[in-house]
């Protein structure tokens, strides 16, 4: 057995528990990690295919601590230097041979080329619902701006042609958009679409609809959404929010106005995904050029934040 370094001597006996040892601790928990690892194996390297890999468990922890803390590779490299929560995290060791920025690399690329964030988004809301958490009755579809560069400081000299600038309000914005269609009950997602930031929100409805929902939820900006060729077929119940200038005429104690209140109140729940991903993940900006690359990242983050709406449910 290998001696322990003084380091991790003094490590383990501090007297208090931070607030990112209790995160990794609780994510740990969450996390089905042997169903993951069993969507990327056959994607892996194996033993004698050129350098000898890390082992695929170490490589994932890696992998989804740099998206917990939106770290760069080089970042992350430092970062199993200096944190030991962090390589106790990934089952690592100072004096292990730790992986560099090019290998945390490689993984994510192993990822992003087989579409493996949106497998093991569907592994994760598989796990879900075998607990019971994943409901069908109705669907609340909403949509969020993810910013990227504006700057034309590149070999290009232009900015990312999957990105769009579009006006919200009186600010424009430039970048993307993350469409996502979630439960009414508890706010989980169980669909996601991404677009440049300009393409409206109603033409990308039906890519978050499972076709079992009983009920729809939505802002004012897919009103007129039954309407539309691609929902001639559903039998369900349209509860579209009012344009707000249209609200505002209503008395404050008609029906109309309690209705509109109600629906707010449901249509609520979407908003807490998008906390999730641009605030506690800090995924509020791209980090990459390109659609694909972001979609691969922003699938894996819809399922963290799918297992810490229900990790109340989860941890007991």
């Amino acid at each position: 057995m290998d001696q322990i370094s003084f380091a991790e001597a003094e490590y383990s006996q501090k007297r208090r528990i931070t607030r990112r040892e209790k995160f990794l601790a609780q994510m740990d928990q969450l996390i089905p990690w042997k169903k993951l690892e069993k969507k990327i194996k056959p994607h892996y390297p194996k033993n004698g295919q050129g350098r000898q890999p890390y082992p695929l468990p170490t490589m994932l922890r890696i992998h989804c601590m740099q998206l917990f803390y939106n770290l760069s590779d080089p970042a992350m490299e430092d970062s199993l230097y200096e944190i030991e929560s962090m390589r106790r995290f990934a089952g690592l060791r100072l004096s292990d041979c730790l992986p560099d920025e090019s290998t945390v690399l490689n993984f994510r690329h192993l990822l992003e080329q087989h579409k493996l964030g949106e497998k093991l988004f569907h592994e994760i809301n598989r796990h879900l619902k075998t607990q019971g958490l994943i409901l069908r009755e109705g669907s609340i579809v909403d949509a969020s701006i993810i910013s990227a560069p504006t700057s034309t400081k590149n070999k290009a000299r232009q900015r990312d042609p999957d990105m769009h600038q579009t006006k919200k309000g009186n600010t424009w914005h430039f970048g993307m958009k993350m469409h996502i269609g979630v439960d009414d009950t508890l706010g989980l997602i169980h669909n996601i679409a991404t677009t440049p930031a300009n393409v409206h929100d109603i033409t990308q409805a039906d890519k978050l609809l499972h076709g079992q929902e009983e009920c729809v939820w939505g802002d004012a900006g897919y009103l007129g959404i039954d309407k539309r060729k691609e929902h001639q077929h559903r039998q369900v119940d349209w509860f579209i929010a009012m344009r707000p200038g249209k609200r505002r005429l209503l008395g404050k104690n008609s029906d109309a106005a309690k209705s509109e209140f109600t629906k707010a109140q449901i249509r609520a729940k979407v908003e807490h995904p998008f906390r999730y991903i641009k605030r506690v993940f800090g995924y509020d900006k791209v980090r990459y050029r390109g659609l694909a690359k972001n979609t691969n990242r922003l699938h894996l983050l819809a399922g963290f934040t799918n297992l810490m709406v229900a990790k109340k449910y989860l941890l007991t």
